[in-house]
């Protein structure tokens, strides 16, 4: 980072700690995680904001899956070390990366080890480790798990270890689907990065084609394993099944290890549809429970024969009712 000028005795330094965002990588992401730790901040006012520090150099830090893939042999964890250790000695003391390729061990391991070397008591959180710790509090029963990444992220197999350790099943698109993941990322024509805000339908479209198969291959909830999809797909569940949004975990994450006390109580998206879901699941299996006890012949009062299979308001989810006549 020869171009970066060291930060000077006299810059303005927080004495009362900060969150660290390590920006640029994209720089939308960076943005985009600084928007979510203030929406999941307790504040009535300015002042009760935390205090976030961000630096966004994207000049300075190569392409993550190029240098994954072989591209390239400049290790973006040098420059992402660099830029953390001046984010430390600014006054951050705790710091995150909002991008998914970046937390790869040949890259992440590098940046760690320098900012543990200049600032031992900075604390960094793992994004990857944070989403599958939010996984397993929030979703207990979910067991597969789709995700959506770049090639980088899949290449080098980090959600496909982490899920596997944590007792998950991972799911990723085709080759062909990885490949139209990352073009939506990527592609200087319509890619997100190339476009961000608005993102195009042609980047939009392709990742919801992508999510949706995955759902349709059976899995339980949607990882978006790269900071710039959420840009892309904000809504919070497709066909009943929750879209993670790895950012707006990260973003609790340093909440929680800055200032816990701050976090806004959780109202997430699949919290909600978890309720509704188990509200619903539950009034049809008393309905049906109750019309076999009023009406144990099996029909209904006009004579008709009741269906042994209810369709849930729960997207593409069927709840079985009785298997048999039990009466």
């Amino acid at each position: 980072l020869s171009k970066i000028e060291p930060l000077e005795g006299n810059a303005m330094k927080t004495d009362t700690g900060a969150i660290g965002v390590l920006g640029g990588v994209g720089p939308y992401a960076g943005l985009d995680l600084m928007r979510k730790i203030f929406d999941q901040t307790e504040a009535n006012c300015d002042q009760e904001h935390l205090s976030v520090i961000q630096y966004s150099l994207s000049e300075h830090i190569i392409d993550r899956t190029r240098f994954l893939l072989g591209e390239t042999d400049e290790n973006p964890g040098e420059a992402i070390g660099e830029i953390m250790v001046r984010m430390a000695k600014a006054g951050a003391t705790v710091i995150g990366v909002p991008c998914n390729t970046a937390h790869s061990p040949r890259i992440m391991d590098v940046a760690v080890a320098m900012l543990h070397e200049a600032s031992p008591q900075t604390r960094f959180v793992h994004m990857i480790d944070a989403v599958v710790a939010f996984i397993r509090e929030s979703l207990p029963h979910a067991r597969t798990i789709g995700v959506l990444s770049t090639k980088g992220t899949y290449a080098t197999g980090l959600y496909q270890d982490a899920l596997s350790a944590a007792g998950f099943v991972p799911l990723f698109p085709d080759e062909e689907g990885r490949e139209r993941v990352q073009q939506a990322i990527s592609n200087t024509a319509y890619g997100i990065k190339a476009q961000s805000n608005p993102v195009t339908p042609e980047a939009r479209g392709a990742l919801l084609a992508e999510a949706e198969k995955l759902v349709e291959q059976g899995a339980d909830a949607v990882i978006l394993g790269c900071t710039e999809i959420p840009l892309a797909l904000t809504e919070p569940d497709l066909l009943g099944v929750p879209l993670l949004d790895a950012t707006k975990v990260l973003a609790r994450a340093l909440i929680i290890a800055f200032a816990p006390e701050r976090l806004k109580k959780a109202k997430g998206y699949f919290f909600q549809n978890i309720a509704l879901s188990f509200y619903v699941l539950g009034t049809a299996y008393v309905c049906f429970f109750a019309f076999h006890c009023v009406f144990p012949s099996g029909r209904t009062l006009g004579g008709r024969r009741r269906p042994r299979v209810c369709r849930l308001a729960a997207g593409r989810r069927f709840c079985p009712a009785f298997q048999r006549d039990r009466f």
